[in-house]
């Protein structure tokens, strides 16, 4: 395996730093990106939300992809290249996710507005599957509200979950350098196509290019029909290939213009 180029290792720094100093010096709710809806939105989140992760194997997940596909990429293009295409990625990455979530919340936001005005469960249960919720847990208390929709006190609980609601998914941030690390992995497979790949879970050879067409078709399938308790960014990570693929092509259109 090829030495650790600078700017991969700089970055693989800053990640890990930021990861296990969060708790005290980077708070999730100051550095994470939320709706900008939200109270807890900044516009600064655009850019640290790509230093922020949500566990070791999040953070390690999206770390070794940076380790195994980036230093090939920086000694392609060059240090100062290499980060202004991971920051421009990452960036378009948030934008796009952005973008769709403000539409996924406001259905959410309006559903609950709806439902506050008449409570119905049927409706309830049709909020729950906007916002994405996975339902297992109340499934008896769904079965009851249904066969007594008059009943005073699952009313009421009811229109405590939806108020609640509202702000669980206002306040819910998206964190994670997975943007700029699937821009990486389009970038891999667009400048080194035939590269063939040896994955841990499927110990096949594979291109480079059919890797990431597959991995970016199986990105726009589940982000399409996301499942209940899904809390995987999927459009994040679509947007991150999709703003590489045309940083790339503008490159190529401007090859004299290196940065």
């Amino acid at each position: 395996m090829p030495p650790i180029t600078p700017m991969v290792r700089n970055l693989l720094i800053i990640n890990v730093l930021m990861y296990f100093l969060s708790d005290r010096l980077f708070p999730t709710e100051l550095f994470a990106l939320h709706d900008m809806r939200s109270e807890l939105f900044r516009p600064h989140q655009f850019v640290t939300h790509m230093f922020m992760h949500a566990n070791l194997m999040h953070l390690f997940g999206n770390m070794f992809s940076l380790f195994i596909f980036g230093p090939l990429l920086e000694r392609y293009w060059g240090e100062k290249r290499f980060l202004i295409f991971y920051l421009v990625t990452g960036l378009g990455a948030s934008l796009l996710y952005s973008s769709i979530r403000y539409y996924e919340i406001s259905l959410v936001l309006d559903g609950v507005t709806a439902y506050m005005q008449n409570p119905d469960p049927i409706d309830f249960k049709n909020l729950l599957e906007t916002a994405g919720i996975n339902m297992r847990n109340m499934e008896s208390f769904l079965v009851e509200f249904n066969r007594n929709p008059t009943n005073a006190s699952a009313i009421m609980q009811s229109k405590a979950y939806a108020s609640g609601l509202s702000e669980v998914v206002l306040n819910s941030p998206m964190l994670g350098a997975s943007g700029a690390v699937f821009g990486i992995l389009m970038a891999f497979g667009m400048l080194f196509p035939n590269t063939e790949l040896m994955l841990l879970f499927f110990p096949i050879p594979i291109k480079a290019k059919y890797f990431v067409f597959l991995y970016g078709a199986f990105e726009l399938y589940s982000g399409v029909n996301r499942m209940p308790g899904d809390n995987v960014a999927h459009f994040a990570h679509l947007g991150g290939m999709l703003f590489a693929f045309i940083l790339l092509k503008l490159w190529e259109r401007r090859r004299n213009n290196f940065y």
